[in-house]
């Protein structure tokens, strides 16, 4: 007789459990994308068995998953802001850490109706669409240097049906000529190239050219900075996620750039993660 989907979730989070923080967590979200069900399914129907091509399937996804690869490649998608968007080793997975950025994002735009808004590294387009899925009277620009990852952000714009976003691939600012955004908004790489965390849990697959940057961490950080005084409008708004441990220097570098309102905003773990200047030149 087939194994059950209950012997099967037990099996796969014992095989898992030496390599993953959740190990029953993991088997059951790659036990429901095998069967293209919710985990309601899996609580209602545990002694059901599921057919030999799902049952290949789930082997070789947890054993991928034992070797490391993370949930989020394996099933091609992540939640963020409670809408699902389509990832793969192109882009970096969405993190709740970045949720911030999209709550600072929509304090900043509040009060009036066509921002215009950048949105520098997009990745996978999170922040820029989930801010125009959110202010969808406001003009957003996502730029990329990767061609791949903007047809990702693309991809997830036409699922969520954000129309309101022109996508652009640049080196940061070098091929946007625009100067009058209200808000700049970025998740840069900031690791330094030997933070020992680039070796271990997901970081290990994510691509590093999204995660680590030069000058120990700061080397895009302050570029972003610099490039958006020249095309922040005045009183327009920089925001910046960076590590936990970069809230002084972040802070240093826009102070020098001459912002001003220069703050340091808390993650939910209450850890430094998101730095803001306003743009006012004299």
């Amino acid at each position: 007789m087939p194994d059950s989907i209950q012997t099967w979730l037990r099996k796969a989070a014992e095989q898992l459990s030496n390599v993953s923080e959740t190990p029953d967590l993991d088997s059951e979200i790659l036990l429901c994308f095998c069967l293209n069900k919710d985990r309601t399914f899996l609580r209602a129907w545990p002694e059901k068995s599921i057919n030999t091509e799902q049952s290949n399937l789930f082997q070789t996804l947890i054993s991928k998953r034992f070797n490391g690869m993370p949930i989020a490649y394996l099933t091609g998608e992540r939640e963020f802001w409670s809408r699902s968007f389509k990832v793969s080793p192109n882009v970096l997975i969405p993190r709740p850490d970045t949720e911030l950025l999209i709550e600072l994002g929509l304090f900043f735009l509040s009060g009036k109706q066509n921002f215009k808004v950048i949105d520098l590294g997009t990745g996978s387009g999170i922040l820029a669409i989930t801010l125009a899925a959110e202010r969808p009277s406001s003009n957003f620009i996502a730029v990329d240097n990767s061609s791949c990852a903007l047809n990702i952000a693309q991809e997830n714009a036409d699922q969520h049906g954000a129309k309101n976003i022109q996508f652009s691939i640049s080196n940061w600012f070098d091929e946007i000529f625009d100067d009058d955004f209200d808000l700049v908004i970025s998740n840069p790489p900031y690791i330094a190239s030997h933070d020992p965390h680039l070796t271990q849990g997901d970081l290990r697959y994510e691509p590093r050219s999204a995660l680590v940057s030069h000058e120990n961490g700061l080397k895009d950080i302050r570029l972003i900075a610099e490039q958006s005084t020249r095309h922040l409008k005045r009183n327009g708004r920089l925001l910046i996620e960076h590590g936990y441990n970069q809230k002084n220097e972040v802070q240093t570098i826009f102070k020098a750039l001459n912002y001003l309102k220069v703050c340091t905003y808390n993650d939910l773990s209450g850890l430094p993660r998101v730095t803001s200047g306003t743009w006012n030149p004299q």
